[in-house]
């Protein structure tokens, strides 16, 4: 899957309300709220265990990658 697309899919699966019943301002709380959520998952895997992706730089490069599409969302 493109970083990009995993960054959305984290990031949406923190909306725990339907966008319809939302206000915008609270459309855009919960959206800055997964946003936060997926980043803390991401540095999870990241720092779990660090020596993991010294035979897997792909792996690492992609979950780094995957953190910065979050921060653009």
């Amino acid at each position: 899957m493109e970083a990009s697309k995993k960054a959305n899919e984290l990031a949406n699966k923190f909306i725990t309300k339907s966008v319809f019943d939302m206000t915008y301002e609270e459309l855009k709380e919960q959206k800055e709220q997964g946003k936060a959520f997926a980043i803390i998952c991401v540095d999870e895997i990241l720092n779990d265990n660090p020596n993991i992706y010294d035979s897997d730089r792909l792996n690492h490069k992609y979950w780094k990658e995957v953190k910065r599409q979050i921060s653009l969302l």
